[in-house]
């Protein structure tokens, strides 16, 4: 055991609660910025869908690219092959959804229902350690986790009429309630004894 290491559960809280209670303004700062992408992408949600496709198929092509650079660079490395046909796929899927970014929101969409599906969860998780933890505002992070798993039912059920405009108004709703949940948290860390 080194010096540094807290010796007991409640050493290890109040460190927990110490950190973010100094860093407070940096969540404060990152609740407001999503809660405006957020409502921005409300108010634009089909300029925010394209964005959203646009963001991913560079993303992909970018990663992908990188990816043959250091296959080849790396030709005699095992699994070559399967590095090779990675690569090209990502650049692949990257071009198709650079070029045609409306068809690509379809599948997009369905990424999106999962993502929504695995952020719920792990966002109620988050809510029932910060209850049994750290904060009495773990609510929010509970309600947030709710939205997400709604919002994933909302996106399958609307399929695929609703994928021009889904993917920007339910990542903005995400993006505003998630905003809105780190409000909530860095005040009552700013606020905790």
């Amino acid at each position: 055991m080194t010096m540094n290491q807290p010796q007991s559960g409640n050493d290890m809280r109040r460190a927990v609660v110490s950190a973010i209670r100094e860093h407070w303004v940096l969540f404060l700062i990152e609740g407001i910025v999503l809660m405006l992408l957020g409502a921005a992408a409300i108010v634009l949600p089909v300029i925010a869908t394209l964005a959203f496709t646009l963001l991913i198929g560079w993303l992909f092509l970018l990663s992908g690219a990188v990816g043959l650079v250091t296959t080849f660079w790396m030709r005699n490395a095992p699994g070559f092959w399967w590095s090779l046909l990675s690569a090209v796929v990502g650049i692949a899927a990257g071009i198709v959804l650079i070029r045609w970014p409306i068809s690509g929101t379809v599948s997009l969409t369905l990424v999106l229902i999962a993502f929504f599906i695995v952020e719920g969860i792990a966002t109620l998780m988050f809510a029932f350690e910060h209850r049994a933890r750290l904060s009495g505002r773990w609510g929010w992070m509970l309600a947030s986790g709710i939205v997400d798993l709604i919002l994933a039912g909302i996106i399958f059920a609307g399929l695929p009429e609703s994928a021009t405009w889904a993917l920007g108004l339910l990542v903005g709703i995400n993006m505003l309630f998630g905003g809105s949940a780190m409000i909530a948290m860095a005040l009552a860390a700013r606020s905790a004894a």
